[in-house]
């Protein structure tokens, strides 16, 4: 017997081979980000490291200044000025507090209880932003005016009476006071946080509030268990939007306090403009940043949510 061997069949013609990618649109997002980091770089990245520098060197403006990397400065800064830090936490931090009691009812009554009239409540809101910062400020000064209506209502529901206790009016006068530094800080900074409110509560299913309803949550029990925990990201980007210039602010405190409500931002904006130490001022603004970076990361940690508005 013979085997007959059969010829194997023609191969398939292969398909022809796609083409990568060209490389010029894999770099399409990197040169769209281009502008952005060149920005970040000119104006922010080389400023920094420019007063960095600046921190660290000797001399006089006379004379110039070198790099010598005298760390000491920053010791010498904090030793003479640690009062002022203490005092800019301390009336940021209340006029956090503040703007947080008076932002988040109104924030609550714009995304829920508003109706039609909360286009015109959120320009309300946002008027301030329409006038300069200087003059806003500036008006406090005669709305907190000596024997004006405000000091007088004050006086007669006895309120100066417990700021006085706290120290932070003198008698019958609220200018050049803590009182007057921390309303106009929260008049100021108080739409910045009831935005980042208003955009996180707005963001709650309202079935979640029927819900609760329907298993017989009272109003207060609603708010806590419902309303407040998932408007947590409005919150801790309210305050931060808040807190962190009020801290370094330094109009409010020029304008409306004394030399005995003086803040840091105070002294670096003298450091730099009148005495014309530039290495103090320098280290002034690196301690600040550091020490609000510092309280800032502390505080997203414990807040429990990263999900910032």
């Amino acid at each position: 017997m013979s085997a007959v061997t059969e010829a194997p069949p023609p191969l398939a013609p292969t398909a022809p081979r796609a083409k990568p990618p060209r490389r010029r649109g894999r770099l399409t997002p990197y040169w769209l980000l281009l502008p952005g980091i060149l920005w970040l770089v000119v104006f922010f990245a080389l400023p920094m490291i420019y007063q960095a520098s600046t921190s660290v060197q000797t001399g006089s403006l006379e004379q110039g200044y070198k790099v010598t990397w005298h760390f000491v400065t920053y010791w010498d800064a904090l030793s003479e000025y640690w009062p002022q830090f203490l005092r800019s936490v301390l009336y940021a931090a209340s006029a956090t507090i503040l703007c947080l009691l008076l932002g988040y009812p109104l924030a609550y009554l714009i995304a829920f209880r508003a109706g039609r009239w909360r286009n015109l409540i959120m320009i309300l809101v946002i008027a301030p932003f329409f006038t300069s910062f200087l003059i806003r400020t500036l008006a406090w000064k005669t709305i907190l005016a000596d024997g004006g209506p405000v000091v007088g209502a004050l006086g007669a529901l006895h309120v100066l009476d417990v700021t006085n206790w706290l120290g932070w009016t003198s008698g019958d006068r609220v200018l050049a006071t803590p009182l007057a530094v921390v309303c106009g800080l929260t008049y100021n900074f108080l739409p910045f946080m009831i935005l980042p409110l208003y955009t996180s509560l707005e963001r709650i299913d309202g079935r979640l509030h029927e819900a609760a309803g329907d298993l017989y949550a009272r109003p207060v029990t609603t708010f806590r268990k419902v309303t407040f925990p998932l408007s947590m990201p409005g919150v801790v980007s309210g305050t931060l939007l808040t807190f962190i210039p009020a801290a370094g602010d330094y109009v409010n405190a020029d304008l409306l306090g004394s030399t005995d409500t003086r803040m840091v931002g105070n002294v670096i904006q003298s450091q730099f403009l009148r005495i014309l130490d530039y290495p103090t001022a320098a280290a002034l603004s690196f301690i600040l940043m550091a020490a609000i970076l510092v309280m800032v990361t502390v505080y997203i940690r414990r807040s429990g949510t990263e999900d910032l508005v």
